[in-house]
């Protein structure tokens, strides 16, 4: 699949809320998506000490959940670093299970793989490659932007990997780093890519960001706001990118931060809050700890409503909205801290898409 400027990429770590949230949108937005999944590491039990899940309990579940959540739609489907050197009970790599399961049901799945990934996963993505011909992502960091012969170590993995670069998807990740001034970090990445040479060779070219804090701790009780630095600096380098170089798709971690971790909840007292994506922030309520009052929320969604600086987008806007308005309306109880996230992750998804149209459409 081709993707235009009108099209967003949401990076997604699998977790229950995050496909829960895919899975609710509009079908007009899920056709301006293309999603990036990552199994992430398995969690961690706190009270026995122990991962979770085995490898074989973790992956086993995945192809069907996503043909249930994400159907025939396109997705690239990514690995951390330790699901991808684990191994189901057989010794089969996970993407082999994964992608043999999904291409059964006729499923729009890519393997997406780090530049610096293990020789073991490549073998496997080869694999995948070779029967699907769907192609191949490759996650370039910014770290990786910094180095010598980038573009050839590119060519040499392509190469091994007998796939062209116009069926290769270049997804270039910037973490979360410290996009201010937008101009100066605009022109250093400008420069970072100009020895990767004629990036139209590329079948997509994708660029990953996010702004959004690892945690909420330091955001103030009652209304807050945090700036989207990421959109409002794809936005600047959008303007700063020469005429003849390849203007990226943009791509971020929707409303979570991608080095989240689950903490020991026996330890911790989460808050409750609700994020709403706006056009320039995330627009934040936030009040104490969520478990045993948990009917905050209903004032918290009433705040979103009723605030101008929120600019509610109304209950048909996305499942997210709807369920915002039917809280506050106290036609819906609280639910719980997943529901919060999947609410959150819903409405910026659709607000993103409608960011992208407007942009694509301005002079």
């Amino acid at each position: 699949m081709i993707l235009t400027h009108r099209h967003y990429v949401p990076s997604l770590r699998w977790r229950m809320s995050e496909y829960q949230a895919l899975t609710r949108l509009k079908s007009q937005v899920k056709d301006q998506i293309m999603p990036l999944i990552c199994l992430p590491d398995i969690e961690f039990d706190f009270e026995f000490r122990q991962s979770r899940k085995t490898v074989n309990d973790y992956i086993y579940p995945f192809p069907e959940k996503f043909l249930a959540k994400w159907r025939s739609r396109p997705a690239w489907v990514t690995l951390s670093e330790k699901i991808a050197m684990g191994r189901l009970d057989n010794e089969t790599h996970c993407f082999d299970y994964i992608f043999d399961n999904l291409r059964t049901h006729d499923a729009h799945a890519i393997p997406a793989i780090p530049l610096s990934v293990d020789t073991e996963t490549i073998a496997a993505a080869s694999r995948v490659i070779a029967q699907d011909r769907k192609g191949l992502g490759i996650i370039l960091r910014l770290e990786d932007l910094m180095k010598l012969g980038m573009k050839d170590r590119i060519d040499k993995l392509t190469a091994s990997m007998d796939v062209a670069l116009h069926e290769t998807d270049l997804l270039i990740d910037l973490g979360a780093p410290n996009f201010r001034p937008y101009v100066a970090f605009a022109k250093a990445l400008i420069t970072a890519l100009l020895p990767m040479g004629d990036m139209s060779l590329f079948r997509n070219l994708v660029l990953i960001s996010t702004a959004i804090p690892r945690t909420f701790s330091d955001i103030a009780k009652g209304t807050d706001q945090i700036l989207r630095h990421d959109w409002l600096f794809y936005n600047t380098l959008c303007a700063t990118l020469p005429m003849d170089m390849r203007r990226p798709v943009y791509r971020d971690y929707t409303i979570v931060h991608p080095d989240f971790v689950a903490l020991d909840m026996r330890m911790i007292r989460p808050t409750g809050k609700v994020i709403y994506t706006m056009t320039e922030a995330w627009g934040t309520r936030k009040g104490g700890a969520f478990r045993g009052n948990e009917i905050q929320m209903h004032e918290h969604c009433q705040a979103i409503i009723g605030t101008p600086s929120f600019a509610f987008q109304g209950s048909d806007f996305s499942y997210g909205d709807n369920f915002i308005e039917k809280c506050a309306n106290r036609e819906v109880g609280a639910s719980n801290l997943t529901r919060w996230k999947e609410v959150g992750i819903n409405h910026h998804i659709t607000k993103v898409v409608n960011d992208l149209a407007t942009l694509s459409a301005a002079p």
